[in-house]
């Protein structure tokens, strides 16, 4: 029997992954509690247009879709709170999660609280962001056809990026702090064939120039000799990688060296109970029908598993 104290699931993040996993959860009558954050929805807030969501076959703004998400897991009885898990104890179950203050106890825990892309810290990128600037080449590439555009790193996701971007724009410019790229050898070997990739080394950027109607270029720093320069484009792909949202759990939860939850099989993690999906997990694919997915397969593992120790 369960307690009444303690809640069946109880859902930290929001985003594709975790109102997916609230959908199916309420769906199968757990009653889920779900933690919507700091980033109500994700990363996909701060992404304009998504074009590439199965059903939504005119474009849909990333804002927009999440409440259609949020409103769908409200819809099936799940309790949201626009608020943020400040702290979890995962040592012993029932589970022990604080809201500040408040405490919270749950018989399974998914965690959805998703990645956040490592930005240059600028103020004009936070201002043309989703208006040329962007840290997602295959989420708005398309919107960069024939146009100019830079790719900022010098990892294997940069590299990657800037060769998914030459099949729209006309030319891909990639930026490195260093002289030297960090990529494995194979994705350097590609970049650095591609005749539609220029590359600037020993640079960094400065700021960006545009307003809201888009990107007009960027201003980049020498870091050896501290020249400035001007170069037009009309996007900018921030390439340096990701950080999952993963710090409330360290010492509690198996990671990988980045900092990604390990996944022992569907979306169970290193504690029995506590089951992770989306972007937090998913160092790979990072987009919104994939962690959709690893939602839905989280509220399944953890229904199942709720069933096997006889908690309904």
């Amino acid at each position: 029997m369960s307690n009444p104290n303690v809640h069946k699931v109880i859902i930290v993040g929001s985003g594709p992954a975790g109102y997916t996993a609230a959908v199916y959860a309420a769906r199968a009558n757990l009653e889920p509690v779900l933690f919507a954050g700091l980033q109500p929805g994700g990363q996909l807030t701060i992404t304009t247009d998504v074009e590439n969501y199965p059903g939504f076959p005119k474009g849909v703004m990333g804002p927009e879709m999440m409440e259609l998400f949020k409103a769908q897991a409200e819809r099936f009885g799940t309790q949201i709170h626009m608020d943020e898990i400040t702290k979890v104890d995962l040592s012993k179950r029932p589970f022990t999660l604080w809201q500040r203050d408040k405490e919270w106890k749950a018989e399974t825990v998914i965690i959805a609280t998703g990645a956040s892309a490592k930005l240059l810290d600028i103020p004009s990128e936070k201002k043309l962001m989703g208006h040329g600037v962007s840290a997602c080449a295959t989420c708005d590439g398309f919107f960069f056809k024939n146009q100019d555009v830079i790719v900022v790193g010098g990892g294997d996701t940069a590299m990657e990026e800037a060769n998914f971007l030459t099949k729209f724009a006309s030319k891909v410019t990639v930026v490195h702090r260093r002289d030297t790229l960090r990529a494995s050898k194979i994705m350097q070997e590609r970049a650095l064939k591609n005749p539609k990739i220029a590359f600037v080394w020993n640079s960094a950027i400065d700021e960006i120039l545009g307003d809201d109607k888009g990107v007009t270029g960027v201003r980049l720093k020498n870091l050896v000799n501290g020249e400035t320069m001007k170069l037009a484009a009309q996007g900018v792909f921030i390439a340096i990688g990701h950080q999952p949202n993963t710090q409330m759990f360290d010492g509690q939860l198996e990671t990988d060296s980045v900092g990604y939850i390990t996944i022992k099989s569907g979306t169970k993690t290193s504690v029995d109970g506590v089951f992770a999906c989306g972007d937090v997990a998913d160092a790979i694919y990072r987009q919104a029908v994939t962690a959709a997915g690893t939602g839905c397969m989280a509220a399944i593992d953890a229904e199942r598993w709720l069933g096997a120790k006889g908690i309904h």
